[in-house]
C-alpha cells in the first residue's frame, strides 16, 4: 500500500462550490468542485452494486450544485448532503 494511500487531511472546509482538504496544515490544501464530486458518488443508487455501470445521468446534476453539509462515517468516510437533496 502506498504511505499516501492513509494520509488523513487536518481540516476539510466546506464551500458551496466544493470541499477544501487541507493535508498538512500549513497551507497544502485542495479544492474537489462540487460537480465533480457528485459525479463520481459511488452509491448504490448512482452505480450499479454488481456491474459498476454509471446510473447517475451527468445531465441531471446541476452546474452549480452546492454542498449542504459534511459529516464523517466512521473512522474513514464522509457523507456530503447535496442541494439536490442527494
Amino acid at each position: 500500500m502506498n504511505p499516501q494511500d492513509k494520509r488523513v487531511p487536518k481540516a476539510i472546509r466546506r464551500r458551496p462550490d466544493g470541499l477544501d482538504f487541507d493535508w498538512d496544515g500549513a497551507g497544502d490544501t485542495v479544492h474537489l468542485p462540487a460537480r465533480a464530486l457528485r459525479l463520481a458518488c459511488p452509491c448504490a443508487a448512482c452505480v450499479d452494486e454488481m456491474s459498476k455501470r454509471p446510473l447517475l445521468d451527468p445531465a441531471t446534476v446541476a452546474g452549480d450544485i452546492a454542498v449542504e453539509s459534511i459529516e464523517l462515517v466512521g473512522a474513514y468516510g464522509l457523507r456530503i448532503r447535496w442541494s439536490d437533496g442527494h
